[in-house]
């Protein structure tokens, strides 16, 4: 038993009954599945603004929001309005990626305000504060790390599984190191000629994590970035070397979760998730889409919606949303939006694929509601109410619409679920049964 499983083991803590009542089950379920590291709870000591949630199979299938600066454009008003919206749509979880600005106050002012987990990718920062690679030392990773855990972040990615070895296996790659975080620490390695110093000094990050509760994040440093560089040499490479470092961890007492490609075709998906569960020993699985083609850049929360879903189907445990703007630029507050209602209903797809107890009432309801032409129940039932509402009244506006029994596309000759319930009728008067008197179509029954 590791030392995580032996602290987890003894006690149901106050986060894991707050977590398992808002996904609706026992906290023992909860506590079983942190013990054997089949799920997380990511909440640092500091964050008193978060509202617990548990990461796993075994749960709901969450969504992560990218939000943060760029170096040509930062402001913590600005990102903080992204957490609003991110979470106003269904986020469970938020990371900061800010590479401009004040990066300290950013990060201070999204967990200020976030109740949901908070996630960094460090190496960011401390590239910045050094300017580049070359002055880097690994005593500043490490300080960059415990500034930010003292803030409060609750999970960071960290690319130790970017060895200096699966470097050359990304050189016929169509587009070579994708990862922002992959890319600088291959940068660094070759650059000092030394091994990755999250991997060789993994203990040393590992104390820092454990003191605050913060919950490992082990970067694709080396995931692919088109799909014809899926599945390839590289990929599992440091895959296998993120099982290695997951078992590290939890006998370091961290909690883990793996993170996943980004390009992947439709049909290599399932064997994907089947390779993450068998060399990292069914830790966690987040994964970035996959955007499942690369031909629609400003559609691409689309193409990587199919591959999510998918993804969620098959077991993966965190999704974490693209927006639109996804190769092309900074997401504003409306791409956070379009990104998470994309993610939102993938993995909502996922859960009903995965008959998760409870998911499908929704859809039940809205459905009663559509054959019943309760227009007001189907908007208010719908994911997005101000849209959908938007979409009724651009051609039947107004309350007297709201009772029809027939929408703009069909009209009420043509509506079938109208006919439907014609039909219905019929067959009750030919069975010697009285009519539904609820029921009233807009087109009187054929003789």
């Amino acid at each position: 038993m590791t030392q995580r499983q032996a602290a987890i083991s003894s006690v149901i803590t106050e986060p894991m009954k707050r977590a398992a009542e808002k996904e609706g089950v026992s906290p023992e379920l909860v506590k079983r599945e942190l013990a054997v590291g089949r799920a997380l709870l990511p909440a640092n000591v500091h964050h008193t603004a978060l509202q617990p949630i548990v990461i796993g199979e075994a749960f709901h299938c969450k969504v992560n929001a990218n939000i943060g600066t760029s170096p040509t454009s930062s402001s913590s008003d600005e990102e903080v309005e992204k957490l609003h919206q991110a979470v106003h749509w269904g986020a469970d979880t938020v990371m900061d990626l800010s590479t401009g600005g004040d990066i300290d106050n950013i990060r201070r002012a999204i967990i200020a305000k976030s109740t949901v987990p908070v996630g960094t990718v460090p190496i960011y920062q401390a590239v910045l504060e050094t300017q580049g690679v070359k002055e880097l030392t690994f005593d500043h990773m490490l300080e960059v790390v415990e500034r930010q855990a003292k803030d409060g972040v609750d999970y960071m990615t960290i690319h130790a599984g970017v060895l200096r070895n699966h470097v050359p296996l990304t050189k016929s790659r169509v587009c070579g190191i994708v990862s922002r975080g992959g890319a600088l620490m291959a940068e660094w390695s070759l650059y000092h000629n030394e091994e990755n110093p999250f991997y060789a000094h993994f203990d040393e990050l590992c104390a820092i994590l454990r003191e605050h509760d913060v919950s490992i994040s082990l970067g694709d440093g080396l995931r692919p970035g088109a799909v014809a560089d899926a599945s390839d040499a590289a990929q599992f490479a440091e895959l296998k070397t993120l099982g290695e470092l997951t078992l590290k961890a939890w006998d370091e007492g961290v909690q883990v979760m793996i993170e996943g490609p980004g390009h992947v075709p439709m049909d290599q998906i399932q064997m994907n998730v089947m390779k993450e569960r068998e060399y990292c020993h069914d830790a966690p699985f987040y994964t970035l889409g996959p955007i499942v083609t690369d031909i629609a850049p400003g559609y691409d929360h689309i193409t990587s919606a199919i591959g999510a879903a998918m993804m969620g189907m098959y077991g993966t445990s965190l999704l974490c949303y693209v927006t639109p703007k996804e190769h092309l630029g900074l997401p504003d507050a409306e791409d956070v939006k379009q990104g998470l209602i994309a993610y939102k209903i993938a993995a909502h797809a996922a859960d009903i694929a995965r008959k998760r107890k409870g998911t499908r009432d929704w859809d039940d309801a809205l459905s009663r509601a559509r054959f019943a032409f309760d227009w007001n129940e189907q908007i208010r039932l719908s994911i997005d109410p101000p849209t959908a509402l938007a979409y009724h009244d651009a051609t039947l506006a107004g309350d007297a619409y709201k009772a029809t029994k027939f929408c703009s596309m069909c009209g009420p000759l043509f509506c079938s679920m109208n006919t439907t319930g014609r039909v219905r009728q019929m067959e009750l008067v030919k069975s010697g049964a009285k009519p539904d008197p609820t029921r009233k179509e807009e087109v009187p029954s054929p003789p």
